[in-house]
């Protein structure tokens, strides 16, 4: 019985032992194949046949950080055996940001060597003017004057921008408005490059005016109890009226009397911009002009128009913020060339300076 047993016991070492070695054997042998999958992708100088692959290089991403996106498309398999070829290489530290079209058939040093290649810096081919009070239009109709986009491809570029991607369209109206960038595209002068689309120029203009609309005046805003978006519509109206600065504030203060005590705002360009499709084309208000049934119209209902009626710039908008606090409600042009105003706090005071 005794050697029966050691018999067994015998059997089963010389079992464990065997299956021993082949683990060890197929774990060598693993390891083995990924140590010179490792070492090819870290020495080879071969090229063969792939597939395209596009891949971004943000600005600003580290050695590390690219080597894991070309890992993301499949280009490389061991981020350590790229980021130790780089080191060990000439292109180390030489690497740029940007769209590069690898092939999965490319060695590593060739996708560094086309990293790294020095690209010339293309200056702006145009410039693209936008003067305060611009509506959306007559910017979409400069751009096409300029060659930089039709005027449909910059209203639909501008049409497709989200909530997400731009917070302040939340308080924009569902329906009534032309356009729910309208107010927000900052004016300003635009470099146009090589590559400048309707997409970027609008992507542009967005960023300009979160860079303008500062931290102080969205918490003067809401010290005001306004919203950002009634304070654009308020300042597109003070930019289309005023063309002395120094009559802006008072100008805002006017509005603030009036909508404090329930009048009608009568703003003429709240009439004239549904009238011309936000061009501007026509410089007299008529009566019947003033039955026009629009949500921007002034004369027709109470309180803001639906939405801002063009982009104001900062001087504007720091005049809603911090109106002249006074007794006006009216006020008519004196002087049409200069655009100076004379205010008055009574109608008939408005009559009498009207001289009528």
């Amino acid at each position: 019985m005794k050697i029966r047993r050691f018999t067994v016991k015998v059997i089963k070492w010389a079992i464990c032992i065997v299956v021993s070695l082949m683990l060890f054997t197929i774990v060598k042998d693993y390891l083995k194949g990924i140590y010179d999958d490792y070492q090819l992708e870290y020495t080879s100088t071969v090229t063969t046949k792939g597939k395209d692959v596009v891949v971004e290089i943000p600005s600003g991403a580290t050695e590390s950080q690219i080597a894991e996106i070309l890992k993301k498309n499949g280009l490389i398999k061991y981020k350590t055996a790229f980021t130790r070829r780089l080191s060990n290489s000439e292109y180390s530290g030489k690497l740029h940001s940007g769209t590069y079209t690898f092939n999965t058939g490319m060695n590593t040093l060739q996708m560094m060597e086309l990293m790294a290649e020095e690209k010339p810096i293309e200056g702006p081919i145009d410039k693209l003017v936008v003067p305060e009070g611009f509506t959306i239009d007559q910017i979409a109709a400069r751009c096409e004057e300029q060659n930089i986009c039709t005027k449909s491809e910059f209203i639909k570029a501008l049409k497709s921008v989200t909530t997400n991607e731009f917070p302040y369209l939340a308080d924009v109206p569902d329906a009534g408005v032309r356009y729910r960038l309208e107010g927000f595209l900052f004016p300003a002068t635009y470099d146009i490059y090589k590559d400048t689309t309707a997409e970027s120029l609008v992507d542009e203009m967005i960023k300009t005016f979160k860079y303008h609309y500062t931290d102080s005046m969205k918490e003067k805003t809401e010290e005001l109890g306004l919203t950002v978006y009634q304070v654009i519509i308020m300042a597109s109206m003070v930019e289309r009226e005023c063309k002395i600065g120094s009559e802006r504030r008072i100008v805002a203060g006017v509005f603030n009397n009036r909508l404090a005590d329930g009048m009608l705002l009568q703003v003429d360009p709240t009439v004239l911009y549904p009238l011309t499709e936000g061009m501007y084309n026509k410089d007299v208000v008529t009566y019947d002009d003033l039955e026009l049934d629009s949500p921007y119209n002034t004369y027709k209902y109470e309180g803001l128009p639906v939405g801002p009626i063009c982009n104001p710039g900062d001087e504007c908008i720091r005049a809603v913020l911090y109106p002249e606090e006074h007794n006006y409600y009216y006020y008519h042009i004196i002087n049409e060339e200069e655009g100076r105003h004379v205010f008055t706090e009574t109608f008939e005071e408005h009559q009498e300076s009207m001289g009528d």
